[in-house]
Formats: structure tokens, sequence, C-alpha cells
């Protein structure tokens, strides 16, 4: 227990080193921190929305909306397959008895005479996630089971959480807690962030984007009087009449291709006006895809929509092989960014509502990490004094392992990318007590040793090595209790988690290596005859 050779010595004092330079970045301020030689570390801490400030919104999920565009595909659906299998039919719409919503159809008497097909068969085949009832033997509704209702919607929350998360990482900001709360809403904090405007804009995109033919059978006058047939619909576009109104356009219903087969989207510019357009591009089966589109309908206008919004209709001039293409636009070069972004991301499956907003202002976020850095001086302050008061010598080798254990406590918090909270801050000072309670443990084996009239070697080695099993299970044991807070926790509760399980395992480096150490070199420089403690 006593012997440490070059290697060993060299390695600890390496470690300790290495992670108090880890360490002095969380200290300095960004300017401070930009400015440093780029062979230094510049990894530091970040802080939690209540020691920075920064935006809490709590959204809710709009489920409503997403269930009547499934209504409306299954309709498009049910169309499609009525046609195919030739099944007469007419009055095929969404309906809605009481709080459940479903798809109604009439068959024609000819349809049922002729024996045309067993219509719930059909339709069981087509999807087998729906319910079709008879109120009559021609008319039918058609509703979507409970089981895949309730499964549908967790997918949408758990895809809205991950569609969210990627929005928020790309806009640079540092560590968002997102986490679901309840069957509908989904809790978003962001510390530190100074547009929350931005932010809120983003998530109120759904960002879907599809592709349509134009109806160019439509007249003018027809725009204006808004009557077009079945299969058209009149949507707005991003340019602006003469008058200064927003261009209507005549859209075929018909989504010729989607943009879930999108697989990259960035802001150039236009080698010929300079101004800042989106270019796309599309996986291989969106290529092969959009190139059949366009060789089908060259000299067409095709129109790109984007939340039911004409981003741009222009008519196709030659076929597009290579799955490639470019958003033109009024865009600046902001709002282009954004546009990528959001097409990067993907497209959210359901709208969200802002329920509750909250702002914490760097001030009060100041405040806190004064509270909590004097709670923290004054504890450790404290646990100083009563080392160097208690044990003397071996006190002050304890306080300076203490030292190390919180540097290297935050150099791997800076390390990971973690946030930290005031529950951290909380975490990482009762760390610090467990590290000289680990030497309290050590400390009070050798004066037991030295009462039974070992040598001070013979103590200082039996100290360690006895003392080593209770200060391993006492560690394990807590670092078990870090995982479950960290595995059954959210938000808060997980940054304390994590803090503790870190200051754990540096407090078990620190209390038998880095402290060994110390006493072992000073035995060994001294050879005293007494220990001082």
């Amino acid at each position: 227990m006593l012997h440490f050779p070059k290697w060993k010595i060299f390695a600890i004092v390496g470690s300790c080193l290495f992670f108090v330079l880890l360490a002095i970045p969380s200290f300095l301020t960004e300017h401070t921190r930009n400015s440093l030689p780029g062979w230094l570390p510049k990894h530091s801490v970040n802080l939690g929305l209540d020691l920075q400030g920064g935006s809490h919104l709590l959204l809710g999920v709009d489920f409503d909306a997403y269930m009547r565009e499934q209504l409306a595909k299954l309709t498009d659906d049910i169309r499609v397959k009525f046609r195919k299998e030739k099944v007469g039919y007419r009055g095929l719409s969404v309906s809605k008895e009481g709080d459940k919503a479903g798809v109604e159809f009439t068959l024609r008497e000819d349809a049922v005479g002729n024996g045309a097909t067993d219509v719930v068969k059909m339709l069981t085949e087509m999807n087998p996630d729906l319910e079709i009832t008879a109120k009559s033997p021609l008319v039918y509704n058609v509703y979507f089971k409970e089981k895949y209702l309730k499964t549908d919607r967790s997918r949408v929350i758990e895809q809205s959480l991950e569609i969210i998360n990627r929005r928020i990482n790309e806009t640079g900001t540092k560590e968002p807690i997102i986490q679901r709360q309840g069957d509908t809403r989904i809790l978003l904090q962001v510390p530190g962030l100074e547009n929350p405007e931005h932010l809120k804009n983003l998530l109120g995109s759904t960002a879907k984007m599809t592709f349509h033919m134009v109806d160019q059978n439509v007249t003018l006058d027809d725009l204006q009087q808004g009557t077009v047939s079945t299969g058209t619909r009149i949507l707005l576009g991003d340019d602006k009449n003469s008058d200064g109104s927003p261009r209507k356009y005549p859209i075929l219903t018909r989504v010729m291709l989607s943009g879930d087969m999108l697989v990259d989207a960035h802001t150039v510019f236009d080698q010929q006006t300079g101004e800042p357009v989106v270019a796309f591009r599309f996986n291989n089966a969106g290529a092969r895809k959009f190139a059949d589109i366009t060789t089908e309908n060259v000299g067409k206008p095709f129109a790109i929509v984007l939340d039911n919004k004409v981003i741009t209709a222009p008519v196709i001039r030659s076929p597009i092989i290579g799955g490639s293409g470019i958003i033109s636009g009024n865009f600046t070069v902001e709002s282009a960014n954004d546009l990528s972004l959001l097409l990067r991301a993907g497209a959210l499956p359901a709208p969200l509502k802002i329920i509750e907003e909250r702002s914490v202002g760097p001030s009060l976020g100041a405040d806190s990490i004064a509270a909590g850095t004097k709670a923290s001086v004054i504890g450790i302050g404290l646990v100083v004094i009563f080392m160097v008061v208690f044990y003397g010598l071996f006190g002050l080798f304890a306080d300076i392992a203490m030292i190390v254990n919180a540097f290297m406590t935050i150099a791997l918090l800076a390390l990971f990318d973690a946030t930290l909270t005031l529950p951290g801050i909380a975490g990482i000072v009762l760390t610090v007590g467990m590290a000289v309670d680990a030497n309290v443990l050590i400390y009070e084996r050798m004066r037991e040793e030295i009462r039974n009239g070992k040598l001070p070697h013979v103590a200082i080695s039996d100290g360690f090595k006895m003392a080593f099993g209770t200060i391993f299970d006492s560690h394990v044991t807590t670092l078990v209790a870090a995982l479950l807070l960290y595995y059954f926790g959210t938000g808060t509760v997980k940054g304390f988690a994590v803090t503790l399980a870190i200051g754990i395992l540096c407090s078990l480096y620190t209390a038998v290596l880095v402290t060994r150490l110390m006493v072992v070199s000073w035995l060994k420089a001294k050879r005293r005859d007494k220990l001082p403690i």
C-alpha cells in the first residue's frame, strides 16, 4: 500500500493537472475563453435555466388537427379503393357522431345488388386498423380502432419530441430540456435563449412540404369567385398580385411527392440574381419519383406547398433527373436558413399550441449563481477548517484532494457537455463532503492502529487497506441511488443525479489514490516516528 512506482506517480499527478486544466475554462468568461490559444481546452459547463435564464414553454399537441388530416387521407384512400374495385358509392365524407369521428359513405343499390364486393372485408384488407360498422345495408361508417388511436397518439408525441429536439439543437442552443408531460403536452426549457419569438416561430411551423400539379383548367374568374372542381383547392402563395394581394393558385389535391423523402436542405445563393434560395435533395426513391413526374409534365407548372401555402410554382422546363432542386422565393438569408432547418429536421406530425410561456431573466440566474456559490464556499470552507483542526497536516492533504475532486467533477461535466443547475451544485457540494468523509474513515483507522502500538508506516498502510472496504461500499450504494435517480427522474433531478454520480467516482479516486500519494510522499521525505493526526 505504500509503494508507488514512478509511472503511477506520474499518472496520478498528470491526471490531476489534466482535469484542473479542463475545469479552468468553466470559471472564465466567454470572451476570455475565445481568446485562449487553440491548443488549450475551451469546454465549459453549460448553465441551466435556473442559473443563466432562458425560456420555458409548455406545448400542446393539436390531435384534433392531426385526426382531421388522417381522416382526409382515409377518405382519399377509400375513394381510390372503390374506383379500383368498381364499387358504386355516394356521399363519401368525414362525419362525426358525438366524440367519435370517422368516414361515412353510402353504397349505390346496383353495387350491392350485383354483389360487387364485401365492403367490410375490402376495407379491412386495405387497413387492418379500421373498424367498419353498417348503419343500414347501404350506409357505412369507418373508424380507426381505439387501440390504434392510443398507439398512434403516443407515436405522435414521441415523433414531435424528436423533431423539436432536432430543431432546437440546430439553432445552436445548448442542452435544452425537452420532455413529455401527460398524454398531450411537451415541456421545453431552453437556457440562455435571447430570442424566444424566433423559437416560437420555428416550433409553430409544421414544415410539411408537398409537391402538387397546378390545375390549368381553372380560369382567372374561377379563382376570383372561388369555384373549382372536386380534386382542386385554392391556396395562397408567397408572391403578390399587382394590387398587393396574395396570389391564388388552383392546386390539385393529389400529392405527387411528399417532403418526407428529402434527405438534405440548405441555403445557397442564386448565381444569376445573388438572392438566397433553398437547395434540396431527395433520397433514391424520391429522386426516381421526381424524375418521373418532371418527365411526364414538361411545360406544366409544378407547385411546392409548405404548410398549405404555395412557396413557388415554377414551370417544368425539362426533366430533372438528379433528384435535387431549388426553392426560390422572396427569401432573406434568415428565412432561407429557417426553411432549410425545418426541412432537414422533418415535419411535425401535428401542430403545436403554446399553452404556457415563462421567461427567467439573466439577473435572476445571476442571483441563483451568487447564492449557490456563497453556500458552496461557506460549506467547503467549514470542511477545510474542520479537517485541519482535527487532523492537522493530514487534514490539509484531505483538503487538497477535496479541491482536486471538485475540479475533476467540473472538468468531467464540461467534457460531457452536461448542464449545471442549482440541484447540480448541491450534488457537487454533497460529493465534496463525501470526499473528506472517506479520508475521515482512513485517518480514524490510522489512529486506531497507532493506539494498538503499530509503527507509523504500518498504521498508514493498514489505515488505507482496512478502510477501503467501507469506503467502497458506501460509494457504491450512493452511486446506485444516483443511477436510480437518473433513470426514474426528470429535468433537474437528472442533473442532480449526474453530478452526484460523477462526484462519487471522483471522490473514490481522490480519497484512495491522491490522498495516499501525498501521505506516502510525506512519510518517505520526513521519516517521522509519530503521525501528525
